[in-house]
C-alpha cells in the first residue's frame, strides 16, 4: 500500500514544483516522463523503504499500547506512525533544512493508506473466503493505485482550470525597489544604488566559457560595475536586473527577478539549464 499511494503523491509534487516558480530550469516534463517509465523499477523499492522506516516500526509500539490502553489496534498503528513521521520531519528539517511543518503534514499523510491497508488485509486474512493472498495484495493495490491517480489527476486539471491553484508569476518590480543589499546563502553580496551603480561581493557572473560542464561554470567577481532594470521581451522570459562587472570580470550578467513583490528574489542558473548552478539573491 506504501506504494500504491507514490504515484498519485507524485502527481501531486509535480503539480507543486510547475505551477510555482522553476528558476527558468528545464526537463520537468520529461523527468516526469522518466519517473512513469521506470515505475515498476522504483516504485517497489521506495515501498519497501516506507513500510521498513516507517508503516512497520509503528506497529511495535502500537502493539504494546493496546495491551494497556483500550482501542482498535488500527487507531493506535495509525497515531504511532504519525508520531513517527513527524520525527523523520524534524530529522529532515534539521539535516536538509526542510520545512518542519510542510514536511510533517506529507509524511503523516504517506502513513495513513499503508496502515489501513494493513488492517484490512490482516482482517481478511482470518477468513479463508476473504483472504487475498500475496498475488491479489498486488492486484488490489495496482489498481488503487490507479484510481487514486485519476482522481489526483482529474484534481489536478479541475484545480487549475478554475484558477484554484495559479500559476506563478514573478512580481513587477521598479528599479527603486530593486534598490538596496542582496545577500546569497554563501556569502554574495550585491548593492545596487540608485543611478545604476553596483557594488559587489564574491558574486558569481556569466564565464566568458561557453561549456555548461565547466567547474564552476561562473566567474567569481568583486569590485564595482552598473546595473539597469531590464523588462520581459520576446527574448527575456522575465524582468531581471542586468549587471556588467567593471574591469572586465566575467561577462554581463541577466540577475531575474523571482520571488514575491514582498518578498523579492534575484537568481542565476549558471551552466546546463537542466541540471545548473542556482543561485539566488534575497535583499536585506
Amino acid at each position: 500500500m506504501g506504494a500504491a499511494q507514490l504515484p498519485a503523491a507524485g502527481l501531486v509534487w509535480y503539480v507543486a514544483v510547475t505551477t510555482g516558480d522553476d528558476y527558468g530550469a528545464g526537463g520537468g516534463a520529461w523527468g516526469l516522463a522518466c519517473l512513469l517509465f521506470f515505475a515498476p523499477l522504483w516504485l517497489p523499492a521506495l515501498g519497501l523503504l516506507h513500510a521498513c522506516v516507517q508503516t512497520l516500526p509503528a506497529a511495535v509500539p502500537a502493539r504494546l499500547t493496546i495491551r494497556r490502553v483500550r482501542g482498535p489496534e488500527w487507531v493506535w498503528h495509525l497515531a504511532w506512525a504519525a508520531a513517527l513521521g513527524v520525527v523523520w520531519a524534524a530529522v529532515a528539517a534539521v539535516l536538509w533544512g526542510w520545512p518542519l511543518g510542510a514536511t510533517a503534514a506529507v509524511l503523516v499523510a504517506l502513513g495513513v493508506l499503508p496502515v489501513l491497508g494493513v488492517a484490512y488485509f490482516r482482517r481478511s486474512s482470518r477468513s479463508p473466503e476473504r483472504a487475498w493472498g500475496c498475488s491479489g495484495t498486488w492486484i488490489v493495490s495496482a489498481g488503487l493505485s490507479f484510481v487514486l491517480l485519476v482522481v489526483v489527476f482529474g484534481g489536478a486539471v479541475l484545480a487549475t482550470e478554475t484558477g484554484i491553484v495559479e500559476e506563478y508569476e514573478p512580481p513587477r518590480l521598479s528599479a527603486g525597489q530593486l534598490t538596496g543589499v542582496w545577500r546569497g546563502e554563501d556569502g554574495e553580496v550585491l548593492s545596487l544604488h540608485s543611478g545604476g551603480r553596483a557594488e559587489l561581493t564574491a558574486l558569481p557572473t556569466e564565464s566568458e566559457s561557453v561549456d555548461w560542464f565547466a567547474d564552476p561554470p561562473y566567474t567569481v567577481c568583486e569590485g564595482t560595475g552598473s546595473w539597469e532594470l531590464v523588462r520581459k521581451s520576446e527574448e527575456i522570459e522575465r524582468d531581471g536586473v542586468g549587471l556588467t562587472v567593471g574591469g572586465g570580470c566575467g561577462q554581463p550578467t541577466l540577475w531575474r527577478i523571482g520571488g514575491t513583490e514582498g518578498d523579492p528574489e534575484l537568481f542565476v542558473l549558471f551552466g546546463d539549464p537542466d541540471a545548473g548552478d542556482l543561485r539566488i539573491l534575497t535583499r536585506d
